[in-house]
């Protein structure tokens, strides 16, 4: 069953098969997508799951854990793959290359990563598809790639082989994991953008934004590697819709932001407490806001819209996000003012269980690196969370860099958006890749900045 959400809040409910609610959703998504110059791209989060496990079928509305991503479906991912080369988004309109073999051997290997300014000059002279007007992504626009049905193969001890399905459509664009064969991890598969951090992290390192394609996150990396030289990256190149990533938001009176460029409706301020995932869900589903009850928790890439990286807590003495919106301040692990990670109605799953959820740091992202609460991360950057307190404490952070663990994070609840809520989605399995881990072993693997 289907309903679908008017901006009153109002709900048309009909009954059709799923081929039709497919086609359907397509067709209706991709004209709307075209109305807005930042229409956000479905997460592709069809499956439903608890505080532990993926479940075969979805809660019921007004239970625990109803409202969460796979519940609400948006504009599902839509690419027309041209034989230039090239594949065209159909909702956003950006046209990428369609690989990062960016060497032209008909491989995926460690030597056609780049650094961030190798990547820079290699879009501005490409010529591909007829175009001379490529340019590296930002980091909004890399991340519209971003397929949340993806699963994260971190931490897996004493395998010999990995079968994952990558965050991103490895159907559609030539995709990788790290290089095995010359050393390098299998989560190696960080994608550069232009986006530079407009502070600093670790202890004053210039930093630049790139998404994980394997392991399904937003950091900040420092330009420098940690054996020194640069750190390389994989290069997906974009060109057209100058316009995506840009807010256009317009400020009521009544306790809300409307983004035109999204047309997504914001709660102008949060939950201003921390809150653990399921309560977060019921927080947005019973919000009652400027006349509206048709509120929710945000998929990921929704709150990610909202995310501006021109600001930080240390350059700004702000949270990263548009001053039209508030956000309530925080002491961090560090004992600084700071701002909140907010939780998404995202699921972050990994190779063992579905125990975590995706957020979005608004404020410094948190490690421990050598006894000290770092930075290290960047304002802005994507990771995940335990859904609830399993009654293990991290007071060390966890992980290479010594992430925070926070098991309470802020809520911020958004409308609207051409959305269509469905109680009991259809889960839609894509293609895995296996890979070999006794190459990982290779002694010439050196350590990386995740």
């Amino acid at each position: 069953m289907l309903r679908a959400v008017s901006p009153t809040g109002v709900c048309r409910v009909f009954s059709v098969t799923i081929v039709s609610v497919v086609s359907y959703l397509v067709l209706i998504h991709t004209a709307q997508a075209r109305e807005f110059t930042y229409p956000i791209v479905d997460t592709f989060q069809t499956q439903c799951s608890n505080s532990q496990t993926l479940v075969d079928e979805c809660p019921e509305k007004g239970s625990a854990f109803y409202g969460q991503d796979a519940q609400y479906v948006g504009r599902m991912p839509n690419y027309t793959v041209n034989d230039n080369g090239t594949v065209r988004d159909k909702h956003t309109g950006l046209l990428w290359a369609q690989t990062v073999d960016t060497n032209g051997d008909g491989r995926i290997t460690v030597a056609d990563k780049m650094t961030y300014d190798q990547a820079m000059v290699y879009a501005a002279n490409l010529r591909l598809g007829g175009y001379v007007d490529w340019r590296v992504p930002s980091i909004k626009e890399l991340y519209s790639l971003m397929m949340f049905d993806g699963e994260d193969p971190s931490g897996l001890r004493g395998k010999s082989s990995a079968t994952v399905r990558p965050f991103i459509d490895q159907t559609v664009f030539g995709f990788e994991s790290g290089d095995l064969s010359a050393g390098e991890r299998l989560i190696d598969s960080q994608y550069v953008s232009s986006t530079k951090y407009v502070a600093t992290t670790m202890r004053g390192d210039e930093t630049v934004f790139g998404v994980n394609f394997i392991d399904g996150r937003i950091k900040g990396y420092g330009t420098r590697a940690r054996r020194g030289g640069e750190k390389t990256f994989y290069v997906l190149v974009v060109r057209g819709n100058t316009n995506y990533g840009i807010n256009n938001l317009s400020i009521s009176g009544n306790g809300t932001l409307h983004d035109r460029a999204t047309g997504l409706t914001w709660q102008k301020s949060d939950s201003e407490k921390g809150m653990n995932w399921g309560e977060a869900l019921e927080y947005c589903e019973t919000l009652e806001l400027a006349g509206r009850t048709d509120w929710r928790l945000p998929n990921i890439k929704e709150l990610h819209s909202i995310v501006s990286y021109v600001r930080s807590p240390v350059t700004t003495k702000s949270a990263a996000i548009d001053p039209s919106f508030y956000s309530t301040a925080i002491t961090n692990e560090a004992g600084k003012r700071d701002f909140p990670n907010y939780w998404s109605s995202t699921t972050h799953v990994n190779l063992q269980n579905a125990k975590q959820a995706a957020y979005i740091a608004f404020g410094r992202s948190m490690g421990k690196m050598h006894n000290e609460w770092l930075d290290v991360h960047g304002a802005g950057s994507q990771r995940s969370d335990p859904k609830v307190y399993s009654g293990r404490d991290y007071p060390d952070g966890k992980g290479p860099q010594g992430d925070a663990v926070r098991f309470e994070n802020f809520a911020r609840c958004v409308a609207g958006g051409e959305v269509t809520e469905v109680e009991s989605p259809s889960h839609i399995e894509r293609e895995r890749k296996t890979y070999d881990l006794t190459l990982e072993k290779s002694p010439m693997r050196s350590p990386r900045r995740d």
